[in-house]
């Protein structure tokens, strides 16, 4: 009997090891299957150069990230993800010029917009006459969903809704005049409009209100005229370069508003570092920031900087949410065929890195809201939604001749 047992306990541990040995054979045969497979490939245009170059690099490093997940986590549909991508230089021309190249002389499978709401706009018409979707990670102007295309599809939320939460804000502590200004391209037209919407909502008074050249770098005479108007926060529809000239004329003609809010420029960490102290009270409107209430924000921040040396900021974010959300279309549609794909993107509901997705039929975000940030000795805060915030909004701005 004792010898039957241990005859049957190797026969027991044989079939195990059997078993075991089979089971990862099938997993090595699978994962060579997956890696034999042709990648799926995602075709973006990143502005790497020119004039969005901080930005558009950050994007794309997050839609890298977003690929590398993928496949380490098992591939989509069976297939690993390739990133096919191209600097577009900032210009919008150059990008509709590679998009037809990645649609018809790449091949790619897939389309993640590029960066900012003019180079979208032309990249978008070459999308639209392939019937090819594309999910838009940054771009905001409703001017490009006003055109009734199919195949455009936003993350962010629409420029005229952008300073709605800071406007409220503003509204509650007080403040009761408004000084806007604003660069002369689509995102910051979007915004502009936004503004005098909600301004007139909440019954505060826009004092000034005044577009300038995309391109300006002189705003001299811009911001003594705005001074003029004695507005209680300024509000500026602004990237990088403009939002910096603008603090630092202010303070050379000793203008200090209660509050100054700027899009784009202040989310990025070039801001601060330029304008050292000058920094510090300035407010910026966002579609995410790193904070301790934000979902899986400190995970991916960790792994980003991880593999960039360089912390997270919104535009990583961007393109991080743009591959969860055409990750999540082609999970559901079990395809890569375009119409299915499509009817995805404009039904589904989702949440991404970025916050809520979901679209009407246009295809533009209705369930995204903004964040608000200021900076606050040296560091770049959430500060609006307050059940998401690290800290208060400080009211009012510190006059620069107390600095």
């Amino acid at each position: 009997m004792a010898t039957m047992k241990k005859i049957q306990g190797v026969q027991m541990r044989a079939w195990r090891f059997f078993f075991l040995a089979l089971a990862i054979a099938g997993a090595q045969l699978l994962t060579q299957a997956v890696h034999a497979a042709e990648p799926i490939r995602v075709g973006v245009t990143a502005s790497l150069t020119g004039a969005y170059a901080a930005p558009g690099t950050d994007l794309l490093e997050g839609l890298k990230m977003w690929a590398y997940d993928v496949n380490a986590r098992g591939a989509l549909l069976g297939r690993e993800v390739e990133i096919v991508s191209y600097d577009d230089q900032s210009d919008p021309d150059t990008s509709a010029r590679l998009y037809e190249k990645l649609i018809s002389s790449d091949g790619v499978d897939l389309l993640i917009g590029p960066y900012s709401s003019n180079v979208t706009m032309a990249a978008s018409s070459v999308a639209e006459s392939h019937g090819f979707p594309m999910v838009s990670p940054s771009a905001s102007a409703e001017d490009i969903w006003s055109r009734g295309y199919r195949n455009i599809f936003q993350v962010d939320t629409p420029a005229n809704r952008y300073m709605d939460l800071l406007i409220e804000s503003a509204s509650d502590a007080g403040l009761t005049t408004i000084a806007l200004a604003y660069g002369g391209s689509d995102f910051p037209r979007g915004v502009a409009r936004g503004v005098r919407t909600k301004a007139a909502a909440t019954g505060m008074k826009l004092v000034f209100d005044q577009e300038y050249r995309e391109d300006s770098t002189d705003f001299t005479d811009l911001v003594r005229r705005m001074k003029a108007s004695r507005p209680d926060l300024v509000i500026g529809g602004t990237y990088l370069d403009d939002s910096i000239d603008l603090v630092r004329e202010a303070k050379r003609q000793n203008f200090s508003p209660k509050a100054i809010a700027f899009t784009v420029g202040p989310a990025l960490a070039e801001f601060g570092d330029t304008l050292g102290p000058d920094a510090d009270g300035i407010l910026g409107v966002v579609a995410w920031m790193r904070g301790g209430s934000v979902p899986m924000a400190y995970d991916f921040s960790f792994r980003y900087k991880e593999k960039t040396g360089r912390n997270a900021g919104v535009h990583a974010a961007y393109g991080y949410a743009a591959g969860q959300v055409l990750e999540a279309a082609v999970r559901l549609a079990n395809s890569l065929d375009r119409d299915a794909v499509r009817a995805q993107l404009r039904e589904m509901k989702f949440g991404s890195l970025l916050g809520r997705y979901r679209v009407d039929d246009s295809g533009i975000q209705v369930a995204k809201e903004t964040f608000v940030m200021q900076w606050q000795d040296g560091h770049r805060l959430l500060v609006l939604p307050r059940e998401l915030r690290d800290n208060p909004i400080i009211y009012p701005l510190k006059p620069w001749s107390e600095r």
